[in-house]
């Protein structure tokens, strides 16, 4: 972002960043819910019938439906979406060198992170000769989505990549909207980004259909290739890619719903307005209908702020969506009586990024339930989560952090249970077995104990 420094705030045009003022107000967390800011734009209700056509459509007539996709969303004409490995060899090569670097930097950091999340296997001895473990084993293929549209997000290519990775996952799948500008195929920094790390698997495919097609598989014709199903869908996308993931899980596992990106900041007088102005910023630029939420309990530094917003959105690269994001009734500023409320409605927006700018920021991070990811201090914003502090920003959104993580190694990973006992260890749990199996009127599962020790 570009910010002048001699632009006064006098002389920038006022912004419409709403104000919802819960001071004097004792909420119940369902009627906190109900007035933080949110979206009123479409909802996976309006979507599902639309990604339900598309369903269908890519799981009777396959790749010929794909070109259609491609044809009427991405004004792109496609035989086949598979990206050639000479493509993305190019790429690579062709890749500016401090991109280059600063990929590789993004990558190590989050290798670092993901390989220190893989949980250890455990052994539990239950008695002699009775043991259960539990064994993580990862899935074995997944389909990874990068999305497109207004942004390129060679990122987001490591995000999803480097977990999977990390646990173990044989077979990996990644795709990403075919772009007219070059010649069908997705974003070249995106297939770098994808050579780098060694996946070769790369198709041109957009929206719902990309994870229909991971889900379902499309099973080849003459010469084409046919695109294996996969066992894990991740990655996030607009409300169409959201609802294709609701829609085809059961199907697949997925990461999350992850939708348009959200940033909330809990701050107090503490804070620096013309930080906080420059985070909402940055998540604003996104996509107009990205979210941008303040949550202070000083009116002082709500003004600050939004008088920094209409100085720096005037300034910015991308002013125009800035300002539509900003201005919608999903972003504003939620006045508090005091922190300890603050909390409170964090915890019931759950944001996707929240960023904790006040005194004793640490101590207030600890305590927040609901989240993607939290960000603590002046110098923890959300554009290094972005790009470089390790985490993934893969997350949660639309208030579903309150019941779901942000994409990890687990994520790819499956827990296995092992059960080992020896005939002295099940005989002296057997009469449990028994009494258990009579109660719920299920005298077989009994007998399967008994029988062992009958004789010959």
């Amino acid at each position: 972002m570009t910010i002048n420094p001699e632009t006064p705030a006098e002389t920038a045009q006022p912004l419409d960043f709403r104000r919802i003022d819960l001071r004097g107000r004792s909420l119940t967390l369902a009627e906190l819910r109900a007035v933080v800011p949110r979206a009123k734009h479409q909802t996976m209700a309006d979507a599902e019938q639309k990604v339900l056509d598309i369903i269908a459509a890519v799981r009777s007539r396959g790749f010929e439906a794909l070109g259609e996709f491609a044809l009427a969303f991405d004004g792109v004409e496609q035989s086949h979406p598979r990206v050639p490995a000479a493509a993305l060899a190019e790429a690579l090569e062709n890749l500016d060198p401090s991109v280059r670097a600063a990929l590789e930097e993004s990558i190590s950091r989050a290798r670092r992170f993901a390989d220190g999340q893989r949980p250890a296997n455990v052994d539990v001895e239950l008695g002699d000769g009775a043991v259960v473990s539990q064994n993580w084993v990862p899935v074995g293929r997944v389909g990874l989505y990068v999305p497109g549209g207004l942004a390129v997000y060679p990122s987001s290519v490591i995000m999803n990549v480097v977990p999977a990775l990390a646990a173990g996952v044989a077979s990996i799948a990644l795709a990403s909207p075919p772009q007219k500008d070059f010649g069908g195929l997705p974003h070249p920094t995106i297939l770098a980004a994808a050579a780098l790390l060694g996946i070769n698997e790369v198709y041109a495919i957009g929206g719902a259909q990309a994870i229909v097609s991971f889900a379902y598989g499309i099973p080849g014709a003459a010469d084409d290739q046919p695109i294996e199903p996969v066992d894990v869908v991740t990655g996030p996308g607009n409300i169409f890619v959201a609802t294709a993931k609701r829609l085809v899980k059961g199907v697949v596992g997925i990461d999350s719903e992850a939708g348009t990106t959200e940033i909330a900041i809990l701050a107090d007088a503490s804070a620096r307005p013309e930080l906080v102005a420059a985070d909402l910023i940055s998540q604003a630029e996104h996509d107009p209908k990205a979210a941008s939420v303040l949550i202070t309990d000083s009116e002082e530094l709500a003004s600050a702020v939004q008088r920094e917003l209409a100085v720096q959105a005037g300034t910015t690269k991308h002013g125009e969506r800035v300002t539509t994001a900003l201005s919608g009734p999903q972003s504003g500023v939620v006045l508090v009586d005091d922190i300890e409320q603050g909390i409170a409605v964090c915890d019931a927006y759950a944001a996707e990024h929240l960023e904790i700018m006040t005194a004793d920021a640490a101590v207030v991070a600890a305590r927040i339930r609901n989240a993607g990811a939290i960000f603590v201090g002046d110098y923890s914003p959300v554009s290094l989560g972005d790009y470089c502090a390790g985490s993934n920003h893969v997350l949660p959104t639309s208030g579903t952090a309150a019941f779901s993580s942000g994409l990890n190694v687990t994520t790819f990973l499956r827990a296995v249970q092992v059960i080992n006992y020896d005939k002295a260890a099940l005989e002296q749990v057997s009469k449990h077995i028994v009494s258990l199996a009579d109660a719920e009127d299920l005298p077989g599962h009994g007998d399967a104990v008994k029988i062992r020790f009958a004789g010959p």
